[in-house]
C-alpha cells in the first residue's frame, strides 16, 4: 500500500464507495475534456457510477480511493484477471487535482502488481491530456502508440470467407492461441468474463478461429491473424458503443478502411506499459485498459 502523501489516505474502495467515487469519475473525465475541447466520453454521472459499483464488488479487481480529512476526492482501479495487469480508471475531484492525490492512487496500484507478480501493467491515456502522460511516465510507464477511438454507422459490409459468431467456453483455448500469437501472451481472465456475459464474438475463416472479440467498446478488446479478420468482426457490430471501439492509429490500413466506412475520430490515446511489453505481431483492438 503507498504511504499517505500530504495527508492523503488510500484504503480498499467498497461498494457503498461507488457513487460518490462514480460522480467524481464522471466530473473528472467530463471537465479535462471540455478543457481540450472533446466531447464527454461518459453520457452522464449515472454510467460511471454504475461500472464503478462493478469494479468495486468484484475481487478480481483491486479497488482503493483516496481520502483527504476524511472526504473521498479520487479512486483507482487494477484489473487483475489475466497475465499482463490493468489500469484505470484513475480519476481525482477537479477541485483536488496538483495535490498529489492521482500520484498516490497510481503507486497504489503500482505497488499492488508489484506485490503480487504480475510481469506487466499497462493503461490508455488521454492523449490531449498532457499533466497524466507526464506523470505515468515519470512513474515508469513507456509511452508505445498512439491509439484513435472510433465511432460511426454500422458498416454494412460483408467481408468474405470471415464467418462471425457467438463465442462459447468452447472456443477458449483457440482464442486465447491467437492472443497469444499476437501479443506473446492471453487475456483468458477477461475473455471468459464475456463469454459468460455473452458479448464476446469469434470469426472463423476455413473453419479455424482465427480471431475474437471480447466485446465492442471501451471494454472490450480483440485480437486476430490478420486485419481482414478484425474487419469481419468490426462489420458484425449493429451499433457501434458510446463512445467508440479503439483502434490503433499505425495500422494504417485499418485506420483508412474505418474512415471509409464513415467512422470518425472521437478522441486520440496513448498506449503505456511498464514491464513485459511484446510488439503485437498481428491485427489487434485494445481495450481502454490496454
Amino acid at each position: 500500500m503507498a504511504k499517505p502523501v500530504s495527508g492523503i489516505r488510500i484504503r480498499r474502495a467498497t461498494v457503498e464507495d461507488a457513487e460518490v467515487c462514480g460522480r467524481i469519475c464522471y466530473d473528472a473525465f467530463t471537465t479535462i475534456n471540455r478543457q481540450h475541447n472533446f466531447p464527454p466520453e461518459l453520457p452522464a454521472p449515472e454510467a460511471s457510477i454504475g461500472v464503478l459499483r462493478m469494479l468495486f464488488s468484484r475481487p478480481e479487481f483491486y479497488c482503493v480511493v483516496a481520502e483527504l480529512n476524511e472526504r473521498i476526492v479520487g479512486s483507482n482501479c487494477l484489473d487483475e484477471r489475466s497475465t499482463i495487469a490493468g489500469v484505470g480508471p484513475v480519476t481525482v475531484e477537479p477541485n483536488t487535482q496538483n495535490r498529489s492525490i492521482g500520484r498516490t492512487l497510481m503507486r497504489a496500484v503500482i505497488d499492488r502488481a508489484r506485490e503480487r507478480g504480475f510481469p506487466g501493467v499497462r493503461l490508455l491515456q488521454a492523449t490531449f491530456h498532457s499533466r497524466s502522460l507526464c506523470l505515468y511516465t515519470k512513474l515508469g510507464f513507456d509511452p508505445r502508440e498512439l491509439m484513435v477511438v472510433m465511432h460511426g454507422p454500422p458498416i454494412k459490409q460483408s467481408i468474405k470467407g470471415g464467418k462471425v459468431r457467438p463465442a462459447t467456453e468452447a472456443d477458449l483455448d483457440a482464442a486465447n492461441r491467437v492472443c497469444e500469437s499476437v501479443h506473446g501472451h492471453n487475456r483468458a481472465g477477461e475473455l471468459k468474463d464475456s463469454i459468460a456475459r455473452r458479448t464476446a464474438v469469434v470469426v472463423e475463416r476455413d473453419g479455424q478461429i482465427t480471431g475474437y472479440a471480447s466485446e465492442f467498446g471501451y471494454r472490450g478488446h480483440a485480437v486476430a491473424e490478420s486485419n481482414l479478420d478484425l474487419k469481419a468482426m468490426l462489420a458484425s457490430i449493429r451499433d457501434f458503443p458510446h463512445p467508440g471501439v479503439i483502434v490503433p492509429a499505425r495500422n494504417a490500413e485499418l485506420f483508412r478502411w474505418c474512415l471509409e466506412n464513415n467512422l470518425r475520430v472521437f478522441q486520440p490515446m496513448t498506449l503505456m506499459t511498464m514491464g513485459l511489453y511484446n510488439e503485437p505481431q498481428g491485427a489487434y483492438l485494445p481495450s481502454v485498459l490496454y
